[in-house]
């Protein structure tokens, strides 16, 4: 098993910035590929970001060049650096990790998530 444990939400203006942490624990983490997803209020959840054991990456389209993901081994983390945030990106960002490495955007792919941290950004 893995427990994953989200941090950094919070109420920002539209402009600012915020990181997200998910820390891991149970299994050995470096072999997991990790990924963030987000839920809006009437929405359903949608892909945001992706990193492989070896830090290889992929962003959804609506977040690329503002968002990164990041990953360290030695603390069993996982980042999403938040910058630029609009109000459409509020909603509930999700940590979740798969037993299988690769670059998965499908949430079907992830076995072990979050319970997630409320993201708001202010018009």
């Amino acid at each position: 098993q893995v427990q994953l444990v989200e941090s950094g939400g919070g109420l920002v203006q539209a402009g600012g910035s915020l990181r997200l942490s998910c820390v891991a624990s149970g299994r050995a983490f470096s072999t997991n590929t990790l990924a963030w997803f987000r839920q809006a209020p009437g929405k359903e959840r949608e892909f945001v970001a992706t990193v492989n054991w070896s830090g290889g990456s992929t962003y959804a389209d609506s977040v690329k060049g503002r968002f990164t993901i990041s990953r360290d081994n030695a603390k069993n983390t996982v980042y999403l650096q938040m910058n630029s945030l609009k109000p459409e990106d509020t909603a509930v960002y999700y940590c979740a990790a798969a037993r299988i490495g690769g670059i998965w955007r499908r949430g079907v792919e992830y076995d072990y998530w979050g319970q997630g941290t409320q993201v708001t950004v202010s018009s």
